[in-house]
């Protein structure tokens, strides 16, 4: 009899599942686009867990900002989840976004630490960025903008950035520090920066072996790995307290506290019209160029080259940034890590579903993620660094028409501390030199627009 009864449940299970196959081959185009459920939800596993390293990661940068983590953290899963099912349901691409790790920077560090907006006004410059984007992606302005900006000037950004982030991983845990003479140093070996490079090659050794999810494994074994060390150090007497302690709770309702707090009325002042022009080019580069890189890779392009339902995908992408000043984090865009879920076979829109799905249940485990110490978060800075510099081998180095604006993009980001001086100086300069050596017909009109805009930033100290 029992053996009857579980006969038929499988039966029935079996029944239901080829049913829920049927639907979503109908709504996915499964079998047109050569995959299956199977496939895609391996794809959509693990496209979540090559990014999820974002839901710690993303409140660790934007803590610098004064925003809270808990809050930030909530908004962060939000606009993976909710960005990411758009996504999938709108646009039928297996594109994963979240808040993009060199915009959230540019956010923190340019926008409210070195010009000193307040973080309420920021993330409404980031809610107006993404209205002007949607309307930008609507009228197909936005692409003809990224197809005016030299190659070699997004290449060398899009590396400067990851040396950017690079750099903040590792003053964050006192690897590197200030020095007068040298402006800065060698912070010396101390226990964070101990913890730090053990934290460094665990993770590199996962990533090495091409491990599932090695930046989260990372972070999770550099936590555990710190919590034991530093208690047992404390407990020594030779520090004054653990550089963390367990959470009382692991679970708890999300925390509100940045949902809703933007400032609208104080992001549309005058004197926020550059930062949201930097905001929106910034944003512009990284999330299109993201976008284009995954599509070539997945193979999502027509004959022509260009992405399939490209419109559909930048205007979720715009709505992802909308959002994201809406729920108290930085602009939302395409990730790159979405390309290791295409790499498992993954070719519709259910691949972003299912990722987007995986990211809810973590609204209720801040308590348990806010524990993570930036020993652990700072390694996952620096290899996302190292994964940013594969644009440099596009550059013409041969070439000093190229080379000269795509250097200096690269170098002066991290340098000046400033995405945005990286960019204004790129694009100035590769001007100066085509009208110096007679090929200002190279020169898209577009160009000469965001020139005009960099001189007014540089001028005014925006």
């Amino acid at each position: 009899m029992a053996w009857h009864v579980i006969k038929i449940t499988c039966l029935k299970w079996k029944n239901t599942s080829k049913a829920m196959e049927k639907l979503l081959d109908k709504i996915f185009d499964l079998k047109k686009n050569g995959t299956n459920l199977k496939t895609e939800v391996l794809a959509g596993v693990t496209t979540f867990l090559s990014m999820a390293y974002i839901i710690v990661v993303n409140p660790g940068v934007l803590k610098n900002a004064g925003m809270p983590f808990s809050g930030v953290l909530f908004a962060t899963v939000l606009v993976c989840s909710l960005s990411s099912l758009a996504m999938g349901l709108y646009a039928k691409l297996p594109y994963s976004l979240a808040p993009g790790m060199g915009i959230n920077a540019f956010f923190t560090f340019s926008l409210v630490v070195e010009k000193g907006i307040r973080w309420e006004t920021a993330l409404g410059a980031v809610f107006i960025s993404g209205l002007i984007f949607m309307i930008l992606s609507a009228t197909g302005i936005r692409e003809e903008i990224v197809k005016a900006i030299p190659s070699s000037i997004r290449n060398g950004m899009a590396a400067g950035i990851g040396v950017f982030l690079s750099f903040i991983g590792f003053i964050n845990v006192g690897f590197i520090i200030p020095e007068k003479a040298t402006l800065v140093s060698f912070g010396g070996l101390h226990l964070k920066t101990i913890l730090f490079l053990a934290g460094f090659i665990i993770t590199s050794v996962l990533a090495i072996k091409r491990i599932r999810g090695a930046m989260v494994i990372g972070i999770m074994v550099t936590s555990i790995l710190t919590l034991a060390v530093s208690s047992i150090v404390a407990t020594a007497g030779w520090l004054s307290v653990p550089l963390i302690t367990l959470p009382k709770e692991i679970f708890a309702l999300p925390s509100f506290e940045v949902f809703l707090k933007l400032d609208i009325i104080r992001a549309l002042s005058i004197g926020m019209i550059l930062p949201i022009l930097s905001l929106l080019l910034v944003d512009l580069f990284d999330s299109v160029g993201t976008f284009v890189g995954v599509s070539q890779k997945a193979n999502l392009v027509d004959r022509n080259g260009i992405p399939l339902r490209i419109g559909r995908a930048l205007m979720v992408d715009a709505f992802s940034t909308t959002i994201s000043g809406l729920f108290g984090t930085s602009s939302g865009s395409v990730y790159v890590e979405s390309a290791t879920g295409i790499q498992e076979g993954g070719r519709t829109g259910l691949t972003a579903v299912i990722s987007g799905l995986l990211f809810l249940p973590f609204m209720f485990l801040s308590p348990m993620l806010s524990f993570i110490p930036a020993v652990a978060t700072a390694p996952v800075l620096v290899l996302v660094g190292i994964l940013m510099m594969s644009p440099l081998a596009d550059i013409e180095w041969n070439n000093f028409e190229e080379a000269i604006p795509g250097f200096l993009s690269f170098a002066l980001i991290p340098l000046t501390f400033s995405i945005t001086q990286g960019v204004i100086w790129g694009l100035l300069i590769y001007t100066a030199i085509k009208l110096a050596t007679g090929k200002a017909h190279e020169i898209n009109t577009i160009v000469y627009f965001i020139d005009i805009f960099a001189i007014i930033i540089l001028s005014t100290g925006l």
